[in-house]
């Protein structure tokens, strides 16, 4: 993401993010859904539940599809199974920031 311009930042979890300050900054966000601590999905119920609506692109080595369904249905661009491919991240990032060239 980095070669392609984007400013980029890791988080070691989901917890670290929340506290981070970093979430206003934010205008994608890519989770993987099983993390320690807090999973993608209860990421995202947490985001949503303090009003942010942050584009969120969802990665899995386990997909399961009522974690997909809920995902997509609480708002995700995305929730693409590993492995998955570049073009496949670089869509869901262009719907994310469709002003800018993944």
């Amino acid at each position: 993401m980095k070669s392609l311009g984007h400013d980029v930042a890791a988080f070691g979890s989901a917890e670290e993010f929340l506290e981070s300050g970093r979430i206003d900054d934010t205008v994608c966000l890519i989770s993987d859904v099983q993390m320690p601590g807090m999973s993608g999905i209860e990421l995202q119920n947490r985001l949503l539940a303090q009003g942010y609506r942050l584009p969120i692109i969802f990665i899995t080595a386990y997909p399961e599809s009522s974690m997909r369904e809920q995902a997509l249905a609480s708002g995700a661009l995305g929730f693409l199974n590993k492995p998955f491919g570049e073009d496949q991240l670089l869509s869901c990032i262009g719907q994310a920031l469709p002003d800018q060239k993944a």
